[in-house]
């Protein structure tokens, strides 16, 4: 499987050309997705640059880097100035390591380094089935192995044919989602309403986020009106938060709770004035996902789900709310939810009304 999805995300998510230099970056439980986009890169005339951390490697900065929380050494910056493209994977031994580090500690480093990264069209974001992994989404290995190669398409004739029919069918839905004024969102204590007149629509189809399947855009800063409950659990920075409920007015959480991980629920809504605005829609359509496993990347491009993240919007949406988090959580609309245009039912029950997206499965 590694040897395919390296010449996969070289050939199709993140291309790359003779004389350039790309950055790999992954903890040792992607071994052997590295071995193979290096060897890879290597044979197409790129230098790879590889940046490995030990398990716990993130754990362990953020509990001991002091000063270095509040303050980006140049030699970082200039690693990633010299580099064309990045790619990281994410591959953790232990998904819950940073689970024990401080609300103060996690809020200073988002501030910081959350910036650091090459721009969108540069860098591609990706994982690795691990054991860690799939204990965190409650399944075997054999079991979240199969999940991660159909999620890339990878039990496809031709998988880099299917994302292409996939941006395509997204185009299509970008085509009319264009013209909508305000989107309704329903399901169990869930009614929410927003403006999106005038915003751009992102087509997210595997060139940034890998694998992905989702449109995205940003709603009006100040329309975001109603409540959600958001019924798909996530792992943020090592701890399970599941049952978030919020309430928008004029685009602003005005409340907020969660069955599980309120504490972190609420560090992240202070971190600054931004966090509390929505900087994100998105509507995921990868239909060869599904079921959730905790993990964001994946979780938010099933297909029959939506999501709305907290805090800095994306650019090219022409979105307007900064901050220094961007918090995406996710409503499952396959169990009884509604996705409504201009009062218009364009998805019930997670599948989309004829006429407005047809997956190319």
């Amino acid at each position: 499987m590694e040897r395919e999805l390296a010449r996969l995300i070289l050939d199709y998510s993140r291309p790359v050309r003779a004389g350039q230099t790309l950055l790999l970056r992954a903890e040792t439980g992607a071994l052997p997705l590295l071995r193979a986009l290096h060897s890879e890169a290597l044979e197409r005339g790129v230098y790879p640059l590889l940046r490995m951390d030990y398990p716990g490697q993130g754990a362990d900065f953020l509990e001991r880097a002091g000063e270095w929380l509040d303050r980006v050494p140049e030699v970082e910056r200039a690693l990633l100035s010299a580099c064309d493209a990045s790619i990281r994977i994410i591959a953790p031994e232990d998904p819950f390591a940073t689970g024990g580090i401080s609300g103060e500690r996690m809020g200073r480093y988002r501030k910081t380094w959350g910036g650091l990264r090459l721009p969108r069209g540069r860098r591609t974001l990706t994982l690795w089935p691990t054991p860690g992994l799939a204990a965190m989404a409650g399944m075997s290995q054999p079991e979240h192995r199969e999940l991660v190669r159909r999620a890339f398409f990878l039990d496809r004739p031709d998988p880099a044919g299917t994302w292409r029919a996939l941006g395509k069918v997204q185009e299509h839905l970008i085509g009319r989602l264009e013209g909508v004024r305000e989107l309704r969102i329903t399901a169990r204590d869930t009614d929410l309403r927003m403006k999106v007149a005038g915003r751009r629509w992102v087509n997210s189809d595997g060139t940034s986020n890998f694998p992905s399947g989702e449109v995205y855009t940003a709603p009006l800063e100040d329309s975001v009106y109603g409540e959600v409950r958001f019924d798909l659990p996530v792992l943020a920075a090592g701890r399970w938060v599941r049952g978030v409920r919020l309430v928008f007015e004029a685009g602003r959480v005005v409340e907020a709770s969660a069955e599980e991980g309120e504490d972190y629920l609420q560090d992240v809504l202070a971190t600054d004035e931004g966090a509390r605005g929505v900087g994100e829609l998105g509507i995921g359509t990868n239909f060869g996902l599904e079921r959730g496993t905790g993990l964001v990347l994946l979780d938010e491009k099933i297909g029959g789900t939506v999501h709305l993240a907290l805090g800095q919007t994306y650019p090219a949406t022409g979105g307007k709310n900064r901050s220094a988090i961007h918090w995406d959580l996710i409503v499952d609309l396959r169990h009884g939810g509604t996705l409504q245009a201009d009062g218009e039912i364009i998805q019930k029950d997670g599948r989309f009304i004829s006429g407005w997206f047809d997956w190319p499965g």
